[in-house]
Order: structure tokens, then C-alpha cells, then sequence
């Protein structure tokens, strides 16, 4: 595909999630229809889209129909078949690339793919045995951060060593085989760059934001990241350096670390709208998710302005969404919800952005007082 996609064509979206809700909206004021591959009927994907193939990631069957229903393909997480991606790629265009997923998907690959483009990380090593856990760790130290190479999202398939003791336990536990260890990081705080690649190398890069975790799910994200500006470009500017090495076209977020020497040290890729952008859809002129069709429809990219400060406050589970009708009678809150029927413990339910003006972003105890029922 070479010529930007017209409006009424149709976007592939496999994956069918929040992302590919708040993606498949962005789509629809931009002309565009979207058709969803899930295994879910009636996820958040599927309630605000044209069309929907229910079909597993890896059906062959089902992946050449959904291929001639649409005229571009995307994903909106990084847990689908990337086999599934090079049959789609055979028929249809696909943004980002199948070989950026794979990329993405294993972080053997991806830490070797960061450090040879010159983008600094916490050391590391891969471990397929025990023995050889037990040397990395003497060359690293403790603590470290033990991770499942493949299949890790929101804190799930890690275990931090603290302990020459715990490293059999976690070896143990943690599968599939090989693994990674990373040398822990003193973080001062986590940071993150979403930004959008189109076919013509155009780059549009948010700002740098600021994220806190519980329980190992995003939290709260700050807009801006309230660190010096020098660290805040170069988190950016390492985002771009990824993203034109890759020479992805689509949306990518470059999660880091920042150390407590000033040194910013990137930790994961995310070749997909992430949830520490979604404080774009209410801050800025063009959000994550119209910047994703942009790049994967090949329209223009324009800047990612924005036009206010902002915090983002995730709401899982059953104890956030207990605060819903509290929230939507707050003025000042701006409410999203996902559609998901069931409020698991653990389970993305929605978010909660409030805004202020640029440079008037408050501390912890002024965010707090302003988030009010959502806090």
C-alpha cells in the first residue's frame, strides 16, 4: 500500500481490547471503518466496530477471510501470532511489520536489538539453566529482576532476587525457558515516549511522560514527566532513534528508567497504542490512537501538541470501578470506560483523566486532592 488509505476503507485491528476500542474510534472520525479478529465476540473492540471475525490468533482459515474484508491490518497488543501476522503480510499490508512484533514479543530479542542501536539499557543476560543464573547474578549482583523471555505484561512472569535463596524458586517457577536477568535499577523515576512513524520516515513524538506502577500495573501517568528537560529529550529522542532503526510505521512506546544518576535506560518496546498515552485522547490535538490510523492509514502526521497538562489515573478492578458513579458526578474528571462487562481483581476497567493547565501540574498531594473520588 502506497497511496493513503481513502475514507470508508477498512482497518484490520487484530486484537480485540481496549486499544483497539479507543484505535477504532479514533478510525471512525477519520472516515474509516474498522473490522476486529478476537476470540471475543463482544469485547471493548467489538462494540464500537464495523465488523468482527471471533477466530483464534493462529487460524489460518479465519486470518485469509479477515485478510479479504479489510484493507490494511494493525495489531493492538503484542500476544497475537506472529506467524498469523506473516500469512496477513502474504495478503495485506500489516503496520507495524510482523518483524517488528517478534522484535517486541521476546525480550532476548529486544534488548539485543536496543543495545546494538546504541540505546542504553540495565545489563542483562539470557539464562537457560540454573548454573548459569547463579553466574549472572555473581556478575550483576543483587537485587535483580528475573523475566520470562516471552508472554510478560502488567508485572506478570518476573520475580525480583533479593537473595542468593531465592534464585532456584524463581527459576523453577518462571517458564518458558530461556529467561532473562536484569540488573536492578535505582530508578528515580519510570518514564515513557509514545510516538508515531509514517511511511514517508515522518515522526510525530509525544512528550515524555511520568508513570507509577502498583502492584505492577500502571497506576497514574503524569504529562509531563516532572524531570529536568534534558532527560526528558533524551528519553525522546531515544524513542525516535528506536523507532527509525526499526523503521517501524505505526505507533510505538519506548518505556525507560530513569536512574538516580540523571541516566535514562530503556526498559520495553510496545509496538501499539499503550496505556501510558491515554492522557493524549483529552490533552493534546491528535491523541495516540488518531496518530496510530494516521501512521497505518498513511495520512499526514501533524505534531503531537499539547495543549494542557495532565494525569491519567487507571481504574482495575472491582475496588476502582466501585468509585464509577462517584467519578461521573465529579466535575473536572473526564471518565473512560472499556465496556468490559466483569470487574475482575487485576483487570483494566477504564481511566480517569484530569487536566490543568500547561506548567501548573501539581504535586502528589495537590493530584491527589484533584482526582478526588478517583484517587
Amino acid at each position: 500500500m502506497t497511496a493513503p488509505l481513502p475514507p470508508g476503507a477498512t482497518i484490520g485491528i487484530v486484537g480485540g481490547g481496549q486499544l483497539g476500542r479507543m484505535s477504532a474510534m479514533a478510525a471512525a472520525r477519520l472516515g474509516y471503518r474498522t473490522h476486529i479478529l478476537s476470540p471475543e465476540a463482544d469485547g471493548p473492540a467489538a462494540q464500537v466496530s464495523a465488523a468482527v471475525t471471533v477466530a483464534d490468533y493462529g487460524d489460518a482459515a479465519a486470518l485469509r477471510r479477515f485478510a479479504g474484508a479489510v484493507d490494511v491490518v494493525t495489531f493492538e497488543f503484542e500476544n497475537v501470532s506472529a506467524a498469523g501476522l506473516d500469512l496477513l503480510a502474504a495478503l495485506r499490508t500489516v503496520r507495524p511489520s510482523p518483524a517488528v512484533l517478534r522484535t517486541s514479543q521476546d525480550r532476548i530479542a529486544e534488548k539485543s536489538f536496543l543495545n546494538a542501536a546504541g540505546v542504553a539499557t540495565a545489563p542483562w543476560a539470557q539464562v537457560t539453566s540454573l548454573a548459569e543464573l547463579e553466574a549472572a547474578v555473581a556478575r550483576l549482583g543483587l537485587p535483580a529482576v528475573l523475566k520470562t523471555s516471552r508472554l510478560g505484561y502488567d508485572g506478570k512472569g518476573q520475580a525480583v532476587l533479593r537473595d542468593p535463596a531465592d534464585l532456584a524458586p524463581a527459576f523453577d517457577r518462571l517458564a518458558p525457558k530461556p529467561l532473562i536477568v536484569e540488573g536492578f535499577v535505582d530508578f528515580a523515576a519510570e518514564l515513557s515516549v509514545v510516538l508515531a512513524r509514517g511511511p514517508d520516515g515522518a515522526v510525530s513524538a509525544f512528550d515524555t511522560v511520568e508513570n507509577r506502577h502498583r502492584d505492577g500495573i500502571l497506576d497514574l501517568t503524569f504529562a509531563p514527566a516532572r524531570i529536568v528537560p534534558d532527560a526528558a529529550e533524551a528519553a525522546r529522542q531515544a524513542a525516535i532513534r528506536v523507532a527509525e532503526t526499526l523503521d517501524l510505521i505505526g505507533l510505538l512506546c519506548v518505556e525507560f528508567f530513569l536512574d538516580r544518576d540523571g541516566k535514562v535506560l530503556a526498559n520495553e518496546i510496545a509496538p501499539r497504542p499503550h496505556n501510558s498515552g491515554h492522557w493524549t485522547i483529552d490533552a493534546c490535538l491528535m491523541s495516540q490512537f488518531e496518530a496510530h490510523i494516521r501512521a497505518v492509514a498513511g495520512l499526514p502526521l501533524p505534531p503531537a501538541h499539547r495543549h494542557a497538562d495532565a494525569v491519567m489515573k487507571n481504574l482495575i478492578g472491582p475496588d476502582d470501578m466501585a468509585r464509577w458513579p462517584a467519578i461521573l458526578a465529579t466535575p473536572g474528571l473526564i471518565p473512560h470506560h472499556y465496556g468490559k462487562a466483569e470487574a475482575r481483581p487485576g483487570r483494566k476497567m477504564g481511566h480517569v483523566t484530569r487536566l490543568f493547565p500547561r506548567g501548573a501540574l501539581p504535586g502528589d498531594t495537590g493530584v491527589a486532592a484533584a482526582l478526588g473520588a478517583a484517587a
